[in-house]
């Protein structure tokens, strides 16, 4: 497993010419590390950290294939041989089968098998609750802001309407292992 040093890194490396972009997932790096508390297990909270810094690799240019920013960044951590855990939350995260299904790449990411966990439900939440310049964002904020820049009728509108039952249910059981958390 990758520290999370380098993870922030190789995020560095290839996410900081996109400036937005790069804004974005400092943000949701730090969204996911103060979502750690809902997480049991140490390691599990490293692992989400490291994959909220690489959840959006894939919209590097130097490694965009598919189209599809999920596939893309997973077949690259894959090839450097990355733990297949970490490439799996990164190749779904944020409701990604949606995504997939719309740009006829299910196939493809149905490679890596989709994990349900708090280590899951957690990334999905940081992203899912930070805008595209690093701004935090209700999910009903953030689902408006990405329908006001896809048409959603688009691939990306069209899959972030179908994923939203999805991704409510993981921000919902976050909130809820966060509050557990703090009760104990």
């Amino acid at each position: 497993m990758p520290s999370v040093v380098d993870a922030e890194e190789l995020a560095r490396e290839l996410l900081e010419p996109l400036a937005n972009r790069w804004a974005h997932v400092q943000a949701v790096a730090a969204r996911a590390d103060g979502l750690t508390p809902a997480i049991p297990r140490e390691d599990d909270r490293q692992l989400l950290v490291v994959a909220a810094w690489w959840h959006d690799l894939g919209y590097s240019p130097a490694l965009r294939d598919t189209g599809a920013h999920q596939i893309d960044g997973a077949r690259y951590l894959a090839a450097e041989g990355y733990p297949d855990r970490l490439v799996a939350l990164v190749a779904h995260h944020s409701a990604a089968t949606c995504e997939a299904a719309e740009r006829g790449h299910l196939a493809d990411l149905e490679v890596w098998p989709r994990e349900e966990s708090a280590v899951a439900d957690a990334l999905w939440m940081a992203d899912m609750t930070t805008g595209p310049r690093g701004e935090e964002l209700a999910y009903d904020q953030r689902l408006s802001e990405i329908l006001s820049r896809y048409d959603p009728d688009s691939i990306v509108g069209r899959s972030m309407l179908r994923a939203e039952p999805a991704v409510r249910a993981a921000i919902d059981r976050t909130r809820q292992r966060m509050q557990d958390a703090y009760t104990i």
